[in-house]
């Protein structure tokens, strides 16, 4: 499993979506999470393929890079609730 957090840099949301993935690294010994900016074109290309419009948003995705869970705008998801997702 990998997280991917889907972000605008510049927002209102953008210390507490940074404070999120820390957190979360932390949690997760070992585990990255990938962020992306959805203006960029690896960043859109999962968006539209998830049909993603709500940012920021916190995905859960499978080895084949289907979404298995996905948490959408403010405010965040548990740490607790994503780290489940990288665990498995």
């Amino acid at each position: 499993m990998r997280v991917v957090v889907l972000t605008k840099e510049g927002y209102d949301y953008s210390s507490a979506v940074d404070t999120f993935i820390t957190e979360l690294e932390s949690q997760a010994i070992g585990a990255e999470v990938e962020r992306l900016d959805p203006d960029t074109y690896e960043g859109e290309s999962v968006a539209r393929s998830l049909d993603i419009l709500e940012f920021p948003a916190v995905v859960a995705m499978d080895d084949s890079g289907s979404a298995v869970q996905q948490w959408l705008g403010m405010p965040l998801p548990p740490v607790s609730d994503v780290s489940y997702y990288i665990n498995l």
